[in-house]
């Protein structure tokens, strides 16, 4: 039949009612809906100003200045519309402006002490600020007289001027200060010193002065020039390098964020220039990679940048043309640092960290590419690369060709797939793995070892490396050849994964390859580079359950990987974390499907088993043991790392170790002590989806049985709210949404501006959601929950809310069996009627069953559900004549007197 339309009256309505329950993102929804149905002008104001109300909820005050605009347009004596607009132009700096919208509202409504109350108060936050405008115009001038005095001895004095200085250019109005007092030229005169310590209060002054504010950034990136900015990010001088890489972070972020802006009209030439300092800033960057005199670290992090600022940070974005760009610019010059062989003559400065993070951003572009054609292009690309080293240069091109392989191995393996095709590059791999030089020797292990890991590859080196690789492990003089070869050898055996009956192949047992690889790891006289190798073969042989046995019980091997971890050289992360998650059984689990047993039973085919040491006790005690050695500041300190080697797998990794760490309560206490609450924050905001979860689901348990205030202290606990808000969400499992629950219960009990934060994260419908669930422990934990988030005031409301059930729910479970339920549900009757006594009026109107559920109440056995009925009963009588008078005609008043008698519940 056909369908009634929906009036733009009946969306005002739900609008309205959804504004009520703080969905403020719904409500906008259908005030839009219902404009796009209505032609009155009258109605098309009100939905005008209700939009503008839920603009300011979101804090999006451009958008609610406009639409209260349009209200005020359409009557101007819409008070509510000016009192809106005023908000918003306040948030926006335009004090004037707010000003005269209030003035306007006072003379409208003479009597109405709110709109005096904010006139005076924004009258006096503006003389504040006139105030500290005309003495903040002396104090930068003093500051940086102070700063390019070359006779100030005083380094004290100086020290704090450039401390005053950043810290001012935090605050909008500081910033635009210090740049509109010729700011940016005395920075670059700062610059110019080749001072350090002048040079990081240049730095992270125009951090703050470029900070979220595109044309500040277009203007300093004009003057500063990229060449300079590219120089300083090239430096000798860590700290510096560090700086400048940070202030060309927060310069792309600002140029990008014009770029996404669906900017109008005359900004149209802005946007265009946008994109052209974008590609001028990175075409300084990968000219900075091959130039010779830039530092090490200075061409870490420029592919460090890199890998932030180029590709699409989502699929949804559909424009992948600043990585074609770099591709089409960059992509020999990237490669030139990861064909890098280190201590060859001539090459490049790089440092250990050089070559993961080129395999890194490497891969990160060939992700982003969209169709075939772009793929062939890169392969294309590549391939001319390896061929030019490979031909015609002697031994030294064909090492920077195979470094080059190895490289796209690590990162595009489809890319370094194809090389490896190409005529003679295997054969000499193959040769260069007996060279009697050892650097040679190495470059051409490794690659062999990247090859093993794709498997399209594996059968042709089994067929042939194997071989190779057990006559280099059995006769080579040098350990760390030795060492590669072992990782190649583990790599090519570890095909059956974690299955017990699919016995190694090596002669000498896993066993003796995994004591090897601890000898080695423990070896301080070994470089470190070489012993990252030995993690990386642990990494393989621990998915075989007598290796993690002996490796916990190995003291000295467990701390000799976690003290690399926390090292320099960040490409053993992955390794170590892997070999961690191996140890605490945490990887996913597959259970086979019976059918299919019986099936592979009955045609003799292999069975996969479990090891009898996987078996949770065992799994338990090796937890332990990690623990007592140190294991959760290792994760902190990897955790920490700023480097392209913390791969988002990687992160969820490190995710699943932690959780496996949390399991038993006793020891979420030491867990949070070492460290381990802080990591797991940044750990569940981002990185793959199933990492953030199991970063979640360990940060609640941590929550439910430790004082949150303890484990996450300050501001921290504030920022735990989010991850465990995103454990409600349905495609979570059961535990999961009762885990996040119980922990948001804990922290609801504990302040008002948790509770703000809770709400503001739109917890609050998906709470009541789990308040219908069937099973009987979520709904308890969401009645529990919604509990305490009902000392807010705006849940109190939320209660009395028009065609809502919240408060019926709430009486009928406090007549339900389930004693915690009603408990529960009780007790927060006995809270709202407190706290909040229109609901009191209410209760008798929202079931027939009121009377006999609060009797129930009273005369239960439990003093604890008596003592709730009493209260709510009490409020009641307090609260209304008509309740009263109800509650007193009905037996309630024999009851009560029966309880006030009993002398042993006092």
């Amino acid at each position: 039949g056909a369908h009634r339309q929906v009036t733009a009256e009946e969306l005002r309505a739900r609008g309205n009612a959804l504004f009520q329950a703080g969905d403020h993102e719904a409500a906008l929804a259908a005030y839009t809906e219902a404009l796009s149905l209505s032609d009155a002008a009258s109605e098309r104001a009100v939905l005008h100003r209700n939009r503008a109300a839920c603009y300011l909820k979101l804090e999006d005050y451009i958008k609610a200045e406009a639409d209260a605009t349009k209200a005020i347009e359409a009557d101007g004596r819409d008070v509510k519309a000016l009192f809106r607009r005023s908000q918003a132009l306040q948030q926006l700096g335009r004090l004037d402006q707010a000003v005269s919208d209030l003035q306007r509202c006072v003379s409208l409504e003479p009597r109405n002490k709110a709109f005096q109350e904010a006139l005076r108060a924004l009258g006096s936050s503006m003389h504040e600020k006139m105030k500290a405008m005309s003495c903040m115009d002396s104090k930068v001038e003093q500051m940086f007289q102070i700063l390019l005095d070359l006779d100030e001895k005083d380094a004290d004095k100086k020290q704090k001027a450039a401390q005053n200085l950043i810290v001012l250019a935090r605050e909008e109005a500081g910033a635009e200060k210090i740049f509109q007092s010729d700011g940016v030229r005395l920075l670059m005169q700062l610059l110019d010193t080749a001072k350090a310590d002048l040079m990081l209060a240049a730095l992270r002054t125009l951090v703050g002065l470029c900070s979220g504010h595109r044309s500040r950034t277009t203007a300093i990136l004009a003057e500063l020039g990229a060449p300079r900015l590219a120089a300083v990010l090239g430096v000798e001088h860590e700290q510096v390098s560090l700086a400048a890489c940070n202030l060309l972070h927060v310069m792309f972020d600002s140029l990008k964020e014009g770029l996404q802006k669906d900017f109008r009209g005359k900004e149209d030439a802005v946007v265009l220039d946008s994109s052209r300092d974008l590609k001028l800033l990175i075409k300084h960057l990968l000219e900075l990679l091959v130039l010779e005199g830039a530092s090490a670290h200075g061409r870490d992090n420029a592919l460090n940048l890199l890998i932030k600022v180029v590709p699409r940070k989502s699929p949804k974005e559909t424009n992948n043309s600043l990585s074609l760009w770099v591709i089409d610019q960059g992509l020999k010059k990237i490669l030139e640092v990861g064909s890098t062989v280190c201590g060859s003559l001539g090459s490049l400065p790089v440092t250990e960290n050089s070559r993961m993070s080129t395999s890194v951003l490497l891969n990160k572009l060939y992700e982003d590419l969209k169709c075939d054609a772009e793929r062939e292009n890169f392969h294309h690309l590549c391939e001319d690369y390896v061929r030019s080293w490979f031909e015609g240069h002697e031994l030294p091109g064909k090492l920077r060709a195979i470094q080059t392989v190895s490289c796209l191995l690590q990162g595009p393996s489809d890319a370094g797939n194809r090389v490896l095709e190409l005529e003679g590059i295997m054969d000499s791999v193959l040769s260069l793995c007996a060279s009697v030089c050892e650097a040679h020797q190495l470059v051409a292990v490794e690659a062999l070892i990247h090859a093993a890991d794709k498997a399209k590859r594996a059968s042709f080196i089994t067929a042939n490396g194997v071989n190779l690789l057990k006559e280099i492990y059995k006769h080579s003089e040098r350990d760390s050849i030795r060492i590669r070869a072992l990782v190649g050898l583990c790599k090519l055996g570890s095909a059956g994964g974690t299955d017990f009956s699919m016995k190694q192949f090596a002669e000498g047992s896993t066993m003796k390859l995994a004591k090897q690889c601890r000898k080695w790891l423990c070896n301080e006289a070994i470089d470190a580079g070489t012993r990252r190798w030995a993690v990386e073969g642990l990494a393989y042989l621990t998915f075989d359950a007598d290796v993690k046995e002996e490796f916990v019980e190995d003291k000295a091997a467990m701390q000799a990987m976690f003290h690399l971890a926390k090292s320099e050289d960040k490409s053993v992360l992955y390794a170590v974390a892997s070999t961690l998650v191996n140890c605490t059984n945490s990887y996913d689990h597959e259970e086979p499907d019976p059918q299919m047993l019986e099936l592979a039973k009955y045609a003799k085919q292999h069975i996969p088993e479990q090891h009898p040491k996987d078996k949770p006790e065992f799994v338990r005690r090796r937890v332990r043991k990690l623990l007592t050695a140190g294991v959760v500041s290792a994760l902190a300190c990897m955790v920490k790392s700023e480097n392209p080697a913390l791969t988002s797998s990687c992160r969820e990794l490190i995710s699943r170790v932690f959780l496996a760490l949390v399991e038993e309560a006793e020891d979420r206490g030491g867990v949070v002590a070492q460290g381990g609450g802080k990591a797991l924050i940044p750990l569940s905001l981002e990185g793959t989806e199933v990492g953030q979860t199991k970063a979640a689901q360990a940060l609640a348990k941590i929550t439910i049985t430790s004082n949150p205030e303890m484990a996450f202290p300050g501001e921290r606990i504030y920022e735990v709210v989010r991850p465990l808000v995103s454990l409600l969400h349905l495609q979570r499992t059961g535990l999961e949404n009762f885990e996040g629950l119980m922990a948001l219960t804990n922290l609801a009990g504990i302040s008002e501006r948790l509770r703000q934060k809770i709400l503001k994260e739109r917890a609050v419908p998906m709470i009541e959601g789990y308040m219908f669930e069937e099973h009987e422990l979520i709904r308890l934990a969401a009645t529990e929950c919604m509990c305490n988030m009902a000392m807010s005031k705006e849940v109190q409301e939320m209660f009395l809310a028009e065609g809502s059930d919240r408060l019926k729910l709430m009486v009928l479970y406090s007549g339900e069996e389930d004693e915690k339920l009603r408990r529960a549900a009780s007790g927060t009757l006995a809270m709202l009627t407190a706290l909040h006594p229109p609901i009191c009026k209410r209760i008798p109107q929202v079931t027939v069953h009121w009377l006999e559920i609060l009797q129930a109440l009273l005369l239960s056995p439990s003093a604890e559900l008596q003592h709730r009925g009493a209260v709510v009963v009490m409020n009641m009588m307090a609260a209304a004549r008509e309740v009263a008078e109800q509650l007193i005609a009905s037996e309630m008043l024999e009851i009560l007197s029966v309880l006030a008698k009993d002398k042993d519940k006092p």
